[in-house]
């Protein structure tokens, strides 16, 4: 095999002593400068997974061979070859190969564009460049860089430990769900490189801690690089669409097989053709009911829906996950960064000396030096503390920590992040079931623990209260009310609230390194509240969700009082809702869980876990709802990937998360998850359009072949099998592909979500199909072909055959008959447009796919009946221009009649919605 660029540096043992690695990679402690780094991306390539498991496209067009509807099509296609029909077997077999050629190209171009979605949102890796700490394209990432590890992070390349400790989830190479501790401080000697304690690789996540590290191999010289060369990704199972769809096309071909049995023995005894005439007939019916459009317009339909949402900030990683958030019915939602700006800013500080309020960086809280109090609420928010302030660039963290650092540079704290990590020894990071954070800082020549986290977390844990003047008192009863009661009061007012606590450990003596050790019998200091206002759009985002039956539960790890005021504020509650907060989740069993979710409307999980999340997901999804559920942390991936459609935040979320959602919402905005359940109905919608299109036709090119064998050869065939197979083509899949661009119609966000049993296909679109739009098409068409007949003369049972005097009437009788079905398939799509609303509503000509579609329609059409060539194969004529004005009312007529069905419709939905407000409302 040749050595590609991008194989790993020679002679490198990730193994080796640390100093030594490094010089081998010709890097350092400090990283790469961007010089170097962008010679060596050109000499090792980008950090990207190839395929070499060979050529997929065989396989995947030999499927497209072999689905139902082509080997009804191979059916009919030996049926004429048996029977010696070679010319229209060959006009099958032709068929064939170019649905299977364009269903293919349609399928290759979706599968590109789901995986060109990942240049929406690279996987970003934070490294050391030039001195300092910078994030990258992970694909950007090469041998020598020095990688920042921090939890939530996918690991992007392999990577040898040069300081820190982090819990890695290796799930991903050893199957293990376990996550294994991985230190800088751990050598191993003569172990396999998957279970040395000081190297991690790419494709696992970070769920803990952080680190720093130097990488030694990337692309596929990586541990997963050499698994992925090795086998192809396991294909997915079908989404419940795609078997649908499957079942749809397995029910056209058995009515279309049991239609061409039925019509044999009809043929044989009624038309009293031979059996070989009947076979040759029941071969062109098998043909002409075959819709072979029906799969590659699915897919563009969705492929095109997957497009728009990821212009507007929602990456959708499955085609068929469109569908499903068209049936959501229950939005579960976070407060901060979703439904807010997730842009926190500092409003007020409270400690015994009372509120301060009115915090601008870089200006103190009052005139003169602040008290001690104050001064420690500033320096603990300092330290405890992972986010960087830059003068006259963005601030670098955690929304919530660049907050608390605005803050405490208006209390006049040190910000500056090298001299903080210098005086740091150890760090607790966050924990979301603690909610507390806690680093252990030198101060004054003294070890202090600095705690952060939620009042009610970090209250119980403190035995003393920082006073005014810099004394520290027992903690009180009455203290602890005092405290209470002003959380209270901020979270009121919407405002997030965060306390603040220190202990000093006693000199000589060695740190905690347990969590409990360190977090307890803390001096409680004060109060931080800050501000996340609403997101724009978001209360006109929830009234859409109300009106269309969609239910939305926020779940918080908030203040119950802030939730609540946040809530309100848009929309998603009214004044009084059901507050549950987690003590009150833990203590429910899971039928009053249930009970619950079923009888409050209203209600609010405040203080939640993740592992509520999860709680509820399963709770909501036993009762038959389709929940869409947004996550953003490394524990909320069980509830993404338990819920219908987990939903990613692409700003503040982590890798972890992103991995194991559906979605990804680039913006972190509510609107973009109502904005992708409106497509989701709308693509719904347009196949459902689409099926009632193609099965419309299926009544017209039945009805020449009935009309046929029931006048027992009386009358002769109003159609050619290659007339109704040119029809198939070649007029019938521009059109149709058009109807998979179709806009939403209006009230798709008004009507209720459709039951997740409900099938693709129902009986009102089979009646509407086949019964009223294809009834009147077939009466059109076959009205034109007497009348062209009877007008040259011809009577039933007179001859028609080549060399008699009336076989060029006929020929232009079948012509008018094709072109009668074409001018009423025209007036079928404008018809399926809407299903209920007039196509007013919707705008005649806002479709200009559909309208392009019918132009060149109308050209293949004009080939099909003018050009010799055609005129032999097909066995059409041209007519007189009399014949041609007959035609051009029946799209009209076709449309016309289907606006008057909707209108009756609509008159009597309104009339039966007003009987009912008119009645008593039942007893409950």
């Amino acid at each position: 095999m040749r050595h590609e660029a991008w194989l790993q540096p020679p002679g490198v043992d990730p193994e080796e002593a640390a100093e030594l690695l490094l010089r081998d990679l010709r890097s350092s402690q400090r990283g790469l400068s961007g010089a170097d780094a962008r010679r060596r991306l050109l000499q090792y390539g980008r950090n990207e997974l190839r395929r070499r498991g060979g050529r997929r496209w065989p396989r995947e067009l030999a499927r497209q061979l072999t689905h139902p509807l082509a080997l009804l099509l191979w059916l009919a296609a030996s049926l004429l070859l048996i029977v010696g029909s070679v010319v229209v077997a060959v006009a099958v077999v032709s068929i064939i190969v170019l649905n299977a050629a364009f269903a293919f190209a349609q399928e290759l171009q979706a599968e590109r564009a789901v995986e060109a979605l990942a240049e929406y949102l690279p996987l970003r890796a934070k490294v050391l460049r030039d001195g300092g700490s910078t994030e990258i394209d992970a694909a950007e990432l090469v041998p020598g860089d020095i990688a920042i590890i921090e939890e939530g992070d996918r690991i992007a390349a392999d990577v040898r430990l040069l300081a820190g400790a982090i819990e890695v989830d290796m799930s991903a190479l050893t199957g293990e769900a376990v996550p294994a501790v991985r230190s800088a401080s751990i050598l191993d000697v003569d172990v396999p490189v998957l279970r040395a304690h000081d190297l991690v690789f790419s494709g696992t996540s970070c769920t803990g801690g952080q680190a720093r590290g130097v990488v030694f191999a990337t692309g596929m010289a990586t541990e997963l690089g050499r698994i992925a060369a090795l086998s192809e990704r396991v294909r997915q199972d079908p989404s419940p669409l795609e078997r649908q769809v499957r079942r749809v096309a397995w029910l056209i071909a058995v009515v279309s097989v049991v239609l061409a049995i039925a019509f044999i023995p009809m043929a044989t005894f009624g038309a009293h053709l031979s059996v070989l005439n009947a076979l040759v007939f029941a071969a062109g019916l098998l043909a002409g009911m075959v819709p072979e459009g029906l799969l590659p317009v699915i897919t563009l339909a969705l492929a095109v829906a997957v497009r728009v949402l990821a212009t507007r900030g929602a990456l959708v990683k499955r085609l068929s996950a469109v569908e499903t958030l068209g049936s959501t019915d229950v939005i579960c939602t976070d407060k901060t960064g979703t439904l807010t700006e997730n842009r926190m800013r500092p409003v007020a500080v409270w400690t015994a000396a009372g509120v301060v309020d009115g915090l601008t960086a870089g200006r103190g809280p009052a005139a003169g030096r602040p008290g001690a109090t104050v001064s420690a609420a500033g320096r603990i928010a300092a330290a405890c503390n992972n986010a960087r302030l830059r003068p006259g660039e963005e601030p670098i963290g955690d929304p919530t920590e660049i907050a608390l650092l605005l803050a405490a540079q208006a209390l006049g704290a040190d910000v500056e992040a090298d001299r903080r990590e210098a005086g740091r020894r150890w760090q607790f990071h966050f924990d979301p079931e603690l909610k507390l954070m806690s680093t252990i800082d030198l101060h004054r020549d003294g070890l202090f623990v600095h705690t952060k986290g939620a009042p009610e977390a970090l209250l119980p844990r403190c035995s003393e209260f920082l006073r005014d003047d810099g004394r520290r008192v027992p903690l009180g009863a009455a203290d602890r009310r005092r405290i209470t009661a002003q959380v209270d009061s901020f979270a009121l007012d919407g405002l997030r609230v965060l306390a603040l606590a220190e202990r000093a450990l006693p000199p000589r003596e060695r740190p905690p390194h347990r969590r409990a050790d360190a977090e307890r019998d803390l001096c409680f200091v004060g109060l931080i509240a800050m501000l996340d206002p609403p997101r724009p759009g978001v209360t006109e985002a929830v009234a859409h969700c109300r009106t269309a039956g969609i239910r939305v539960i926020m779940i918080t790890g908030d203040h119950p009082l802030t939730a609540v005021a946040i809530a309100r504020r848009v929309g998603i509650t009214d004044r009084h809702p059901r507050v549950v907060t987690e003590g009150e989740l833990d203590r429910l069993h899971d039928h009053q869980l249930d009970e619950l979710l079923r009888d409050e409307r209203d209600v609010i999980f405040a203080r939640a876990t993740p592992e509520a999340k999860l709680r509820i997901a399963d709770a909501l999804r036993g009762q038959g709802h389709v929940v869409a559920m947004t996550g953003d942390g490394v524990n909320d991936a069980p509830a993404l990937h338990r819920a219908d459609i987990g939903v990613a935040m692409g700003r503040s979320g982590t890798d972890v998360a992103r991995e194991a959602a559906t979605m990804i919402l680039t913006d972190d905005d509510f609107t973009s998850i109502v904005e992708a359940v409106r497509s989701g109905r709308r693509v719904y919608d347009n196949v459902r359009k689409f099926i009632i299109y193609i099965f419309a036709h299926a009544t017209p090119e039945v009805a020449p072949f009935l009309v046929f064998a029931l006048a027992g050869g009386a009358v002769p065939l109003p159609l050619t099998i290659l007339q109704l197979l040119a029809f198939d083509v070649g007029s019938e899949t521009l059109p149709a592909l058009a109807l998979s661009r179709e806009p939403a119609e209006p009230g798709v966000m008004e009507r209720p979500p459709r039951p997740r049993s409900e099938g693709v296909i129902r009986a009102p679109m089979l009646l509407r199909a086949w019964l009223f739009l294809g009834m009147l098409v077939g009466v059109l068409q076959l009205a034109g072909f007497f009348l062209v007949l009877t007008r040259a003369g011809w009577h039933p049972g007179a001859p028609t055959g080549v060399g008699d005097p009336l076989h060029h009437a006929y020929r232009q009788a079948t012509t008018m008959t094709f072109l009668g079905m074409v001018a009423g398939q025209i007036g079928t799509a404008f018809a399926v447009r809407t299903q209920r609303t007039s196509l007013r509503s919707v705008g005649v000509l806002s479709n200009r796919y559909l309208l392009a579609g019918i132009a060149g329609e109308l050209l293949l059409v004009a080939l099909f009946v003018y050009a010799p060539v055609f005129q032999d194969l097909l066995g059409t004529a041209p007519l007189p221009t009399g014949d041609l004005l007959l035609l051009l009312p029946y799209p009209f007529i076709v449309w016309g009649a289907d606006e008057l069905r909707r209108h009756l419709v609509r008159r009597h939905a309104g009339r039966t919605a007003g009987t009912r407000a008119d009645s008593p409302a039942p007893l409950r």
